[in-house]
């Protein structure tokens, strides 16, 4: 939560590293984005505080955190899909050089499901119930790629088959609630990619799924990466599928990156308290029987305003008298690539007796 009284919904002062950063132009550019959410007698809620964030063509971007942090907020308020009653949005969203927060209504429409496509948290809640799946995919290839009635059920028919639904035909005729939730899971893929999007973002893309769909679910993404370079976006709390699916990882906490890597360096050398927590907190099938997990102390809740310090520390067991006071800014280590925004960090394992 922020302190109403902490001031202009501005970033800080302080230049900040930006995470994803490449020399060539990113397909992607978030830069200071700050989302807030305001209702009558009550304090603002600032969901996302200053996020700069690239994401290049071809690449797999993970962004993780526990419940709250911001994640969803983030892919939600780029797509445009947030709404504006209560809801105040600043800074930028850059996809291929256009803007999307200024972007007209109608342009931006043509943009999302064209251009880019979500792929929803919930897919019972996300696709309309009293409409079938073939109805829901047509649609969007009649609108977006101009197909006839025909053609988009043709072309429907190839997507379901393509995310691993048999008898597409059949399939079609579906409704939500006549399918598993690992095949409205694929529906909701194969919507996503029937126009061949540049951008995909994945928001929690196994939730509620079992391992063997989940994986199943996982090496669909990887390969839909790896033949076309559509540019992925994978929101997640499972640091299990980031490891094996993300270039580069982005750990958020209270609506800041707090830690920012490619995959290895962040595995191998988390510096971030909350990193290391909630590695920590991952059950290991090689650790001894009996061996309790670590969680992180506290909850989500338990924050600071980024205004007063740094808002993890009423949960960091490495908290000393500089997290209070001045915000720390996100800056690289010794590697460019590896940002963090801590000022007492863990010290690295190379170091460690």
């Amino acid at each position: 939560m922020t302190d109403p009284s902490a001031g202009p919904l501005t970033t800080t002062s302080v230049r900040e590293a930006v995470p994803g950063q490449v020399r060539a132009e990113p397909l992607l550019k978030i830069r200071d984005l700050t989302v807030t959410f305001a209702s009558r007698g009550r304090a603002a809620v600032r969901a996302v505080d200053g996020v700069n964030l690239d994401v290049a063509a071809g690449s797999t971007v993970g962004i993780v955190g526990e419940s709250g942090s911001g994640k969803s907020v983030t892919s939600l308020a780029a797509m445009g899909l947030l709404g504006r009653r209560g809801v105040e949005i600043r800074g930028s969203v850059d996809f291929d050089g256009s803007d999307l927060l200024h972007m007209p209504e109608q342009e931006l429409r043509a943009v999302r499901g064209r251009e880019i496509a979500m792929i929803f948290q919930d897919p019972m809640s996300s696709l309309n119930p009293v409409l079938t799946v073939g109805r829901q995919i047509t649609e969007i290839l009649v609108r977006h790629r101009g197909l006839s009635g025909r053609q988009a059920r043709d072309r429907a028919a190839e997507l379901l088959q393509s995310v691993g639904i048999g008898d597409s035909l059949r399939r079609l005729k579906s409704f939500p609630h006549q399918l598993s939730g690992g095949m409205r899971q694929r529906v909701m893929i194969a919507m996503a990619l029937a126009c061949e999007p540049r951008l995909l973002i994945a928001d929690e893309p196994t939730t509620a799924l079992d391992v063997t769909i989940s994986a199943q679910i996982l090496e669909l993404l990887r390969r839909l990466v790896a033949d076309t370079q559509t540019a992925l976006v994978l929101i997640t709390h499972d640091l299990g599928v980031v490891a094996g699916l993300c270039d580069t990882v982005h750990v958020m906490y209270s609506g800041r990156i707090v830690e920012s890597a490619p995959r290895r360096p962040l595995f191998a050398d988390p510096r971030h308290p909350y990193t290391t927590g909630l590695l920590a907190s991952v059950p290991r099938l090689d650790a001894p029987r009996g061996v309790p997990l670590l969680p992180i102390p506290g909850s989500p809740s338990d924050t600071l305003p980024w205004a007063r310090g740094c808002a993890f520390s009423p949960r960091c067991t490495r908290q000393v008298d500089a997290c209070l006071g001045a915000p720390p800014v996100l800056e690289p280590l010794a590697l460019p690539s590896h940002l963090l925004r801590c000022v007492n960090p863990v010290p690295p394992r190379k170091h460690l007796g």
